[in-house]
């Protein structure tokens, strides 16, 4: 699979988007990936859409197009599968950006994950089965620049030339291994997801609240420097992390300096200190006289649940440890606090509170009660 690509197509007007959204709608399937900032802005967004049909590769300028409402109508058409590869990122900043819905979803990484491949990033699976090689450092580039360089455009649409014939082999090595409906119902789950937090640059300091070895003054001091380096970061539109580290700003909460001198010590520059040393120490001053914060109150789960939930967690993995999968393909996170906060007496009552994911229910739903103590009969 070596063979010469022809150019991708770039979307960059409403005559090559409608031609676009005409040669996708007839489509059985599509990939899609995205490229977003978040290592370069403030505040994240997606720069790039990437789609294929099986004749061309398009890449599509969200910035040269501010109404992108056109793909909706594609997104949520069931007829039309759409294929993916970690597709969770990609549709938090599609429905973030643009409020897209979605149905009818392949996800490859999610199917080489259930069944069992040590490595499921794209670059691995397409080496390993294709012997095609994809350039990752560019995962990292700065794709809300413009404009992008020919290896960034040639990185992009390898995101999703490939996808279609990963999916066939990935669903036929699903269905010899009769994984492919837990696959199917994984795939569904996404979709219905419907989390706008996304990823959130310059979270607040309450993050860290949670944290035993910060004391409320400390937290006070922390929650002075967080909101100071928010402040900062969206003046001059770049991550956070790319004003003043976060653990930089941990150590100041817990050893607060009062010179610019010692500011070297907790892990600034000597360029940050000539640009926000001052700044820095009078927030210090701040957080150190200010009246204290109150940390987020997280919900407290009795014995009997802690007991639950550690058994669920020591079945699924001695379980994933036999299937050789990640544990929480046996099963899933938002099942765990489920199940353990409200324990099935019956297969019926286990089968209604894992109705999304009725294939492990069937097969695992036995081996759930046990662990938990309930009727393994209906």
């Amino acid at each position: 699979m070596s063979e010469a690509l022809p150019p991708p197509i770039w979307v960059d007007s409403e005559k090559s988007l409608r031609a676009m959204v005409d040669d996708l709608r007839v489509q059985e399937r599509m990939a899609v990936d995205t490229e977003s900032n978040s290592l370069h802005a403030f505040r994240e967004q997606v720069c790039l859409v990437q789609f294929s049909s099986r004749g061309a590769d398009y890449l599509v300028d969200p910035f040269a197009l501010p109404d992108l409402e056109g793909l909706s109508q594609i997104f949520s058409e069931s007829k039309i599968e759409k294929i993916f590869h970690a597709a969770e990122y990609d549709l938090i900043c599609l429905r973030r950006d643009f409020g897209y819905s979605f149905v009818n979803l392949f996800d490859t990484m999610q199917a080489a994950r259930i069944l069992g491949y040590p490595a499921v990033g794209l670059d691995r699976l397409l080496g390993e089965k294709f012997g095609i090689k994809i350039d990752k450092r560019h995962q990292k580039a700065n794709w809300g620049a413009r404009p992008l360089s020919n290896e960034q455009i040639h990185y992009a649409r390898l995101d999703t030339h490939y996808l279609f014939d990963l999916r066939e082999a990935l669903e036929a090595e699903l269905i010899a291994s009769d994984r492919l409906q837990i696959a199917r119902e994984d795939f569904s789950r996404l979709c219905a997801v419907d989390d706008l937090k996304g990823k959130i640059n310059g979270e607040t300091w309450q993050k860290f609240s949670g944290r035993k070895d910060l004391s409320l003054r400390e937290l006070t001091v922390l929650s002075r420097l967080c909101r100071w380096r928010d402040l900062e970061a969206e003046k001059l539109d770049r991550p956070p992390y790319k004003v003043v580290m976060e653990d930089v700003l941990i150590l100041l909460s817990k050893r607060p300096v009062e010179k610019l001198v010692d500011l070297s010590a907790a892990g600034m520059s000597e360029k940050q200190i000539k640009r926000w040393g001052s700044a820095v120490l009078g927030v210090i001053h701040e957080g150190l006289q200010a009246p204290l914060v109150r940390r987020k109150r997280e919900d407290s789960k009795s014995d009997a649940v802690l007991k639950r939930l550690d058994q669920l967690k020591s079945w699924r993995k001695s379980l994933g440890l036999q299937m050789k999968v990640d544990s929480d393909v046996i099963l899933p996170k938002p099942y765990l606090t489920m199940l353990s906060e409200n324990p099935p007496r019956s297969l019926d009552e286990l089968a209604v509170l894992m109705k999304d994911t009725p294939t492990r229910a069937q097969r695992f739903g036995a081996q759930i009660l046990h662990v938990l103590g309930g009727q393994s009969a209906h």
